[in-house]
C-alpha cells in the first residue's frame, strides 16, 4: 500500500517538521530531515545532566526553554540571552560520561569544559542546589537504547535522549481543537512547540493520530517509510511552559484535563503518539509527503 493509496483509511501530508538536538532546548523547525532508526537525524543527540550525570529538562529549569538551537556549516550553535553563542561541531566529543536518562543508564560522551561552563553559567544562578554546575553529553552511536518493548509489542526499538521512543507524532486538528478550547475559556492561543514534537500531520480530525496502526510515508520514487504509532504520549508540566518567556502558567494542562484523560495511561493527560521507526533509515521525510494509514482496532 502506498501513502496516497485509496484504500488506506486515513491519508494525511507532512505539515511540520520538527528536531530538539539538545534534549529539553528549543527545537528547529525544518522542511526536510533525515530519518534515522533512532528518529529524526539529531534530534535529543545531547543532553544537559547535573554533575552525578542525571538528565536535566524543563520540569527542573524552565529556561531551558530559552535555549535557541541552530546547525551552521557542521556545527550545532546555541544561543541564550545575555550570552555569547556556543558553536559545537557536530562530529565532536570527548571522553566517555555515564549518565542517566529516566530508568536508562548508558555510556555517552562528554562535550568538554567550554560547553559546561556556558550550560551552567546560563542556568545554574536561578537553579536550585545541586543543578548549579551542569554538563552537556553527546549520545554515543555505539549504544543501543532501547525503547520499552511493553509497548513495541517485544519489537526492538531505539531511540538516543528522547523521554522513550524514537518519534513523537501529532496533528494541526489536535492543535486547533485544544486552542479552541482555551479561546472559549479566555485563554490565549499555544503554538505547537509547547508538545514537542517531531512530525505534525494536516488533514486527519484531532487525535487521529491515536487511533491509527502503521503509518506509510511516501519519500519519492516508490520508497516509502514506516513509522507505527505505539503509545500515547503522557503530559508533563513542560506544556505548561511558555517557550518564548519560560514562564509556567496551568491553563493548558488544565484545559487538557478536562477531555485528555487516557484510560491507556491510567488517566493521565495524552497529547500525540509516540512512535517507532520500522522501515526507513537514511530517507529524507519532508513537508508535503503524503501518509497513509489504517485504523487501528485493539
Amino acid at each position: 500500500m502506498s501513502a496516497d493509496s485509496p484504500t488506506a483509511d486515513v491519508q494525511a501530508t507532512i505539515a511540520q517538521l520538527w528536531v530538539y538536538p539538545v534534549k529539553s532546548c528549543a527545537g528547529i523547525q525544518l522542511t526536510e530531515a533525515e530519518l534515522t532508526e533512532t528518529g529524526l537525524l539529531y534530534d535529543r543527540a545531547w543532553m544537559v545532566v547535573d554533575e552525578h550525570g542525571e538528565f536535566v529538562t524543563q520540569r527542573e529549569l524552565p529556561r531551558m526553554a530559552l535555549i535557541q538551537t541552530a546547525f551552521r556549516m557542521g556545527q550545532l550553535v546555541l544561543r541564550a540571552p545575555g550570552m555569547l553563542s556556543l558553536h559545537l561541531a557536530l562530529d565532536a566529543a570527548e571522553g566517555p560520561l555515564k549518565v542517566r536518562v529516566w530508568d536508562d543508564e548508558v555510556m555517552a560522551c562528554d562535550m568538554g569544559d567550554l560547553a559546561a561552563q556556558w550550560f551552567s553559567d546560563f542556568l545554574g544562578p536561578d537553579a536550585p542546589v545541586g543543578l548549579k554546575r551542569l554538563r552537556l553529553a553527546r549520545f554515543d552511536p555505539e549504544v543501543r537504547r532501547v525503547s520499552s518493548r511493553k509497548w513495541t509489542g517485544g519489537r526492538e526499538a531505539i531511540t538516543q535522549f528522547a523521554d522513550g521512543f524514537s518519534v513523537l507524532v501529532t496533528s494541526t486538528a489536535s492543535l486547533d481543537e485544544l486552542n479552541t478550547r482555551l479561546g472559549s475559556a479566555g485563554h490565549a492561543p499555544v503554538a505547537m512547540l509547547r508538545f514537542r514534537p517531531n512530525i505534525v500531520l494536516a488533514g486527519i480530525d484531532a487525535h487521529d493520530e491515536d487511533r491509527v496502526g502503521a503509518m506509510r510515508i511516501d519519500t519519492g520514487d516508490g520508497v516509502s517509510a514506516l513509522i507505527e504509532p505505539v503509545k500515547p504520549c503522557g503530559r508533563c508540566p513542560i506544556p505548561n511552559i511558555d517557550p518564548a518567556t519560560a514562564i509556567s502558567s496551568p491553563e493548558v494542562n488544565d484545559t487538557l484535563q478536562a477531555y485528555r484523560q487516557d484510560p491507556r495511561l491510567g488517566g493521565a493527560i495524552t497529547f500525540g503518539m509516540n512512535a517507532i521507526v520500522l522501515e526507513g533509515d537514511g530517507q529524507m521525510l519532508r513537508v508535503g509527503q503524503a501518509v497513509g494509514a489504517d485504523w487501528k482496532f485493539d
